[in-house]
């Protein structure tokens, strides 16, 4: 079994509005400071084991295809 992590967020210049509205809400909170908030998506992903490099171009393809826009995001994959 190869778990792996895979974190997407919005690219650099991609307006983020529900960082925003966290930004606001953690000011309103209290929590003075708080100069920028991003958000993003994690997947944890068990794949049957197998060829590393053949389970890291399936996962490639999963983020390209599936759990990522790729116009707007970009993607970080961890392998354990």
């Amino acid at each position: 079994m190869i778990k792996a992590r895979i974190t997407v967020t919005l690219k650099n210049g991609v307006l983020d509005p529900q960082g925003k509205a966290i930004e606001h809400a953690l000011g309103a909170l209290g929590f003075d400071g708080v100069d920028s908030v991003r958000q993003g998506k994690v997947f944890d992903v068990e794949l049957q084991g197998g060829d590393k490099s053949k389970v890291e171009a399936e996962i490639k393809a999963m983020c390209d295809k599936l759990l990522a826009n790729t116009v707007i995001e970009n993607y970080a994959v961890e392998i354990a």
